[in-house]
């Protein structure tokens, strides 16, 4: 799997503003967004915004950095 990552900003209606787009394959695969300031204990975390296809959750998983949700996002493509 050939994982690309693109720095986006994501209108989320809140202070979250470091968002990636994750392209595996050259297929767009989830937005991941760093939670800010604002959600307290879990500032800093990466959150599932969206996924698509195997990688659409119903309840949007949250991740210490990138390279746990890139694992995450692997698991559910295989």
């Amino acid at each position: 799997m050939n994982f690309r990552l693109q720095p986006v900003q994501v209108a989320t209606g809140s202070a979250d503003a470091e968002s990636q787009l994750v392209f595996v394959d050259g297929f767009l695969v989830a937005v991941l967004v760093r939670l800010s300031d604002e959600h307290e204990e879990e500032a800093g975390l990466w959150f599932l915004e969206a996924g698509f296809g195997p990688v659409d959750h119903s309840d949007p998983p949250k991740f210490a950095d990138l390279d746990e949700a890139q694992a995450w996002i692997a698991d559910q493509l295989s």
